[in-house]
């Protein structure tokens, strides 16, 4: 089997020293890197970021990768977002104000409840590990990352802001906190969005990774 090659966007914003690590466990070959034609020409990309979401596009467009990943998601090349970068794959998000997303998945970024469904105040933001469940029972896990997870496997989660796809056929994993559903996995043709981060989630995350590495 040959050696997967992952390029992962380096744009200021991520968390890429545990991402990359996490990739190469996997087996990757892993290219970081903000250079257009390098992206374009990757057969894998990851999208990492942690932080606010108007400072990440603003990244992005400063260094004109808003319309290469476009273009990506045009080529059907396999993108992978990581917290802030599964985010970024929304239409807008309502964090200080509207911002303009990339918009490869319909839908809108809002923040977090902090209240629970029975109206306790319940920490923000939300950080630790949450139980991940099949958003669609019937179609569960098949053709998507998680093909090789198990439902009721934990994720570890740090995030203010949630993701809500319009789709709910975009909507492949979800989790609770303080009893409201929380997308935790989102996807659109060959693009998928974790709002955990994946390689902090042990062999849950590792799984997810793999199956993008080699599928």
């Amino acid at each position: 089997m040959s050696t997967p090659e992952v390029t992962v966007i380096d744009y200021g914003v991520g968390n890429l020293l545990s991402v990359q690590r996490g990739l190469e466990h996997c087996g990757a070959k892993v290219i970081l890197t903000t250079d257009p034609e390098k992206i374009l020409a990757a057969k894998r990309v990851v999208l990492p970021g942690v932080g606010a979401f108007a400072n990440a596009m603003q990244s992005l467009d400063r260094l004109g990768l808003v319309a290469v990943i476009r273009e990506l998601a045009q080529r059907k090349t396999p993108l992978l977002g990581i917290c802030l970068g599964m985010q970024l794959l929304l239409e807008e998000s309502e964090e200080f104000g509207l911002t303009t997303g990339l918009g490869l998945i319909p839908g809108r970024v809002i923040a977090v409840p902090d209240h629970t469904l029975s109206v306790a105040t319940q920490k923000i933001p939300h950080i630790g590990w949450s139980a991940l469940q099949p958003s669609n029972e019937v179609v569960g896990w098949q053709h998507s990352l998680l093909q090789d997870n198990s439902p009721s496997e934990a994720a570890y989660f740090v995030h203010s802001f949630m993701a809500v796809p319009i789709d709910p056929d975009h909507r492949i994993a979800d989790c609770l906190y303080g009893g409201h559903k929380i997308a935790a996995t989102i996807g659109r043709d060959q693009i998928t969005g974790c709002q955990f981060h994946p390689e902090k989630s042990g062999e849950v995350g590792l799984k997810i990774l793999r199956r993008f590495c080699f599928d």
